[in-house]
Formats: structure tokens, sequence, C-alpha cells
């Protein structure tokens, strides 16, 4: 059978209207995690807010917190002003690299799971230590892959959910392969539901995974340029302005979090640093203060941290992390409609895929 019509018999659009107005698009994913949609707003570091989180859960989808880099009062208090504030689904993020973060992965699961999460997803790291405690709080767990021999093994682990993350990805990359590549190697792979993470901008990105065997896609650059992201507002108009050719996979970005790959718009910092790392020569003021934090905190140049909304000074020189999807997001809009708009773009992908294979 047509790969397309195997895709198509996978998920349903059923009769009944959501709050947001549309019948839901489902999949397994969504069975598994109690969403309407199969569409996951990736937990964007510093840039998620619970005004995000839950703007997203609102309008069907998985709304997703970035806990890592918060203290266990603030994780606390960021996922219940997001849960409280809609009726759908949110989940956090918990890092698993010791070398980075506030609290160390275990403290942070336990704030995660202390404030009633349900949803859990773990990256960079080997997540079998914690998933037996996240099923014993009820709760669903994600885990983030680069290879069909990872999700295989989180899957042994007992993970519900595997993400496939391919090397387009924004932010801190696991993988070395594009995500058409591993998604179908995943999907074979394990009998879970995938989510396919990078490069997806759109929603004929999102019919596009659906079809090589995904059950939802991970939006992340996509969700930056929303009116609730806690982004700076010229990141976002870099997002927007942004051809597919304008990021760079480097690791330049290193104070906060050494060693880590991690996908930036080529700004002008990162093209100073490059050409100081192929031989150039460095203005030697790697480590002086930059911008600084709403509350007067200083960052350094080559912080880890993305420009975030009230920063001052040079926000420019900050790492603007995007995926090769950048070119997609061509305008700042509510995070409600972009749901929307990525569930009838998709739609109507899959539709004319149907169409032209009859």
């Amino acid at each position: 059978m047509d790969l397309t019509v195997t895709a198509l018999s996978r998920y349903a659009f059923t009769g009944s209207d959501t709050v947001a107005g549309m019948a839901p698009l489902q999949t397994p994913l969504c069975s598994a995690i109690g969403i309407d949609h199969p569409v996951v707003q990736a937990p964007v570091g510093s840039v998620s807010t619970p005004a995000l989180a839950a703007a997203v859960a609102d309008a069907g989808g998985l709304g997703m917190l970035a806990m890592s880099w918060r203290d266990a009062d603030a994780i606390r208090d960021a996922y219940t002003a997001a849960a409280s504030a809609t009726d759908g689904v949110v989940g956090v993020n918990v890092v698993l690299d010791e070398s980075t973060g506030v609290l160390s992965p275990s403290a942070c699961l336990d704030a995660c799971l202390d404030a009633g999460a349900s949803v859990v997803s773990f990256s960079f790291g080997d997540a079998r230590p914690y998933i037996d405690r996240v099923h014993e709080a009820g709760g669903t767990v994600m885990v983030t892959v680069a290879s069909a021999a990872e999700a295989r093994a989180a899957v042994d682990a007992g993970a519900d959910v595997v993400v496939a993350q391919g090397r387009e990805a924004g932010g801190h990359v696991q993988s070395d392969v594009t995500t058409f590549a591993l998604l179908p190697r995943v999907a074979d792979a394990v009998s879970v539901p995938v989510v396919a993470a990078g490069g997806l901008g759109d929603g004929r990105g999102l019919a596009a995974a659906l079809t090589l065997g995904a059950d939802g896609g991970w939006f992340g650059t996509r969700f930056v340029a929303t009116t609730e992201s806690g982004a700076h507002e010229t990141y976002r108009e870099r997002i927007v302005d942004a051809p597919e050719t304008a990021t760079r996979f480097t690791e330049l970005f290193d104070r906060g979090w050494p060693d880590q790959p991690h996908r930036v718009l080529e700004t002008d910092e990162v093209r100073q640093q490059a050409g100081a790392d192929s031989g150039g020569e460095s203005d030697g003021n790697d480590s002086e203060q930059v911008a600084q934090m709403p509350d007067g905190e200083p960052i350094s140049r080559l912080a880890d941290m993305p420009p975030l909304a009230g920063m001052t000074g040079d926000v420019e020189a900050l790492p603007h992390y995007a995926g090769q999807s950048a070119g997609l997001a061509q305008n700042v809009r509510p995070a409600g409609e972009v749901v929307a708009r990525l569930v009838s773009d998709a739609r109507a992908a899959l539709a004319d895929a149907s169409a032209a294979v009859k």
C-alpha cells in the first residue's frame, strides 16, 4: 500500500469541536497524553513561559515548560501558573546532563512531580533511573532520542513516548542525523507513539512527519515567535526575518552548558566569534558583560542565555536559538492561532496527498 494511504489510516478526524473551534486531529500520541491535536510546543529553555504553555494547551496541543533552569519554588510557581490557566495538558522537561541546570536532575524531577506535572519529558541523558518515579506518580514519560537504538533502549526502560530529534533542530541538539532520515528508523524500531522534532515549522511539516510514521510534531522555533513566549522582541523579529540558510550549528555559546552543540541564528556575534575560532584575532573580551536581566543580573559574552523580554544591553550578542525551520515563521502570532494554523494546514496537506494517490 502507498505510504501516504498507510499514514492516513493512523489518525482520525473526529466530529466534535474543541474549545478552539477545531475538530480534533487524533493520533496515538493524542490518546496517550490526552490532547486534541498532535502538536507539541517544545520546551524552549528560558523562553518557555506559563502563558505560552497554557495557550498551546488551551488550543488542544501539549504545552511545555523547561524546568532545569528554575529552582524548586520557581518550578512549582511556573507549573501552577500554567496549569491553572487552562483545562488542557501542560508538560515539563528535565535535562539530565548534570553539567547544566539550577538543580540536579533528581531534585528538578521531584519539584515537577510535587507541582503536579503529569507529562514529563527527559532529554540529554539516561532517563532509566527516573522513569519509574514518573509512573509511580501516575505520569507519562517522553524521552528524546537521536537514533533507533536509543529509541529501543528508552522504550525498554519504560518510556511511553519517544521524541526523535534531528540535526535541523534549534537550540541544543542531540542528533547527528537529519529528522526525516531518523524518523522512519525510529518509527520502525518502537511500538509507542513517536514525535518528530527538528525542522518542522508549519502544517506541511507536520503532515510530512505523519506520513513518515510520526504520531505528532515538536515545534520550537515557531513557538518562540509567538506573543506569549518569553523571547525578546528583537529575537522574535530575527526568526521571522530569517531565511532557511540563516542558522549555524556550533558550540560557541558554552558558558552554562559546556561542550553541548547547538543551532543558532547566524548573527554578527556568531560570525565574529567563528572568525576568531578559525584563526582571526579575538577582541579579548569573551568574558565581558554584554547584557542584563530585567533584575540587573549581568550576562557575559558567550553565555548560553538567549535574549529574553525585558533584557537590556547588547542582546544581539546573545544566542538566538533557532532551527532550520526559521524561514517558515513569517509573523509573530498568538500561540493558539499558531496551533490552529498548524492543524488546518496539516489537514489540507494530507487531504491533497490522499487525493493525489487515488
